[in-house]
């Protein structure tokens, strides 16, 4: 990713963004600026998919990525991993998490973290995660009301690949 794919890739976040949280441009300007680990995925030079992944140790004010740094030390927050509609179901979500796990292995980190919707419920990425490995480790209601599950997956260098 690069900030010439700032529109494409607030673009597709808008498309979920009942299931993330808002991004304008200076939202992904300042998760730009955060982001250890920022990747597209391209069919025919179109962004069809696009993950944001901030190390522990950072200065991000955010509830999730605080909740996972009081329990966990070296880890991979994913703040959001999206994927269009025409390509969801054909494994670019799996292929951006190979990549994910690979740079977390090289980075020497222990654990992969994201949170996914329990109620309102987003099947799609409860289910895409489970098969991942990530496993739940707690659950939280954030301000708006959403109750969201705290999911894990630990990274080893011999652990394969999703």
């Amino acid at each position: 990713m690069t900030p010439e794919d700032a529109s494409d890739v607030i673009a597709l976040n808008e498309a979920v963004v009942h299931t993330t949280s808002p991004m304008d441009i200076d939202r992904f300007k300042v998760l730009y600026a955060l982001s250890d680990l920022k990747l597209i995925a391209q069919v025919n030079g179109d962004v069809v998919a696009f993950v944001m992944g901030i190390a522990s140790d950072s200065s991000y004010d955010n509830g999730n990525y605080d909740w996972f740094s009081e329990r966990l030390k070296r880890f991979l927050y994913v703040d959001r991993v999206v994927v269009s509609d025409r390509c969801r179901g054909m494994g670019v979500g799996r292929l951006l998490y190979s990549q994910i796990h690979d740079w977390a292995v090289r980075s020497r980190l222990l654990t992969v973290c994201a949170e996914m919707n329990l109620n309102p419920p987003n099947h799609q990425s409860l289910r895409f995660h489970r098969n991942a490995g990530f496993v739940q480790i707690g659950t939280r209601m954030l301000e708006n009301g959403k109750l969201v599950s705290m999911q894990i997956r630990s990274i080893s260098e011999d652990s394969e690949t999703t």
